[in-house]
């Protein structure tokens, strides 16, 4: 995803890696990493959202390169990682929550990084969470932005129908795919064509589900980013990785990430939440700072769900500026 200008006004200028690799992953996974900024400086791990969104340069640019070591990776399945998920053939059973916090752990130690910052929206802030739970020694700070956990009312409002009351208009573009009987369960309607060898069922489901979500998550929809996100290859990876995590829960129980919050009292945290998020609304951040009352709770009166929209960028820049 390219940048919208108007960041150009609230993050740091564009830069480009000193180092990048691919980080041999275990089950046949090669992930592609990047490193940019200043080698000497603090650590920070972004982690972009989806799952199956992959990473983008502009993401460097939250963090002030002459005082952080950034780490950018693309997740399993997307990105400039391999195999592709929009390769039908492509097997995802080694693709899960906990695989890749066992990608992240591989790759600070790789990386020879002691603690880092762990920074992340969407699906990012998921990840983040999982992680930071399960590694809190490994984690300095926490930066969390348009918070998500997966439960199942969380799932059932963005992609069952309860965000139809906002979008009927592009709510009737994404049930557009599935016959009329199969609507009552639109995530696993969604996951038998996905998964159909056939691009002429996997694709429209592909480009039906991707559409649906690149059109809702800004407060003003963004049509270069819709437009970017319909490519097939991206809308396909895309689709197939996030409907994958979401039929199987994420492999987490019921509110796991919201009851563990408590192994993450001593690490310094600010949320970021975009007042009218309709893709991950805010009563999932809500009972996250409920669960963590230390932490920082920025709510962006005018922002929905995107760490492009202006008061999001500032508001996480200026976490990144604090901790730096």
């Amino acid at each position: 995803m390219s940048a919208p200008a108007h960041l150009d006004d609230i993050l740091y200028p564009p830069l480009e890696p000193y180092e990048t690799g691919m980080l041999l992953a275990g089950d046949g996974q090669r992930l592609y990493w990047e490193q940019s900024g200043n080698p000497q400086g603090k650590p920070v791990v972004y982690l972009h959202g989806g799952p199956g969104g992959g990473s983008s340069p502009w993401q460097r640019r939250f963090f002030d390169p002459e005082k952080y070591r950034i780490i950018l990776f693309d997740q399993r399945g997307c990105g400039r990682s391999t195999p592709h998920a929009s390769d039908p053939t492509a097997d995802l059973r080694h693709n899960t929550t906990w695989h890749l916090v066992a990608d992240m752990e591989l790759l600070r130690r790789n990386l020879g990084i002691a603690q880092w910052q762990v920074f992340g929206g969407s699906w990012g802030s998921t990840l983040a969470l999982a992680y930071a739970e399960a590694h809190p020694d490994a984690v300095s700070e926490l930066v969390l932005r348009g918070i998500f956990t997966l439960r199942r009312h969380e799932l059932e409002w963005f992609y069952e129908g309860g965000a139809s009351a906002l979008f009927p208009d592009l709510w009737d573009e994404y049930v557009a795919p599935i016959p009329v009987l199969e609507r009552s369960r639109m995530i696993e309607a969604y996951h038998r064509r996905l998964n159909d060898p056939d691009p002429a069922v996997h694709g429209p489901a592909a480009l039906a589900w991707t559409r649906w979500e690149a059109a809702t998550v800004t407060l003003v929809p963004d049509e270069g980013f819709i437009a970017e996100m319909s490519d097939p290859a991206t809308a396909t990876a895309f689709a197939r990785i996030e409907n994958h995590y979401f039929v199987h829960g994420g492999w987490l129980r019921e509110g796991q990430l919201i009851e563990d919050a408590v192994r993450l009292r001593g690490i310094p945290t600010v949320i970021v939440q975009g007042r009218y998020d309709a893709c991950t609304p805010m009563m999932t951040a809500w009972d996250l700072h409920r669960a963590l009352p230390e932490a920082e709770f920025v709510v962006v009166p005018d922002a929905g769900h995107s760490a492009t929209e202006p008061g999001i960028a500032r508001a996480l820049r200026a976490a990144a500026d604090r901790f730096a």
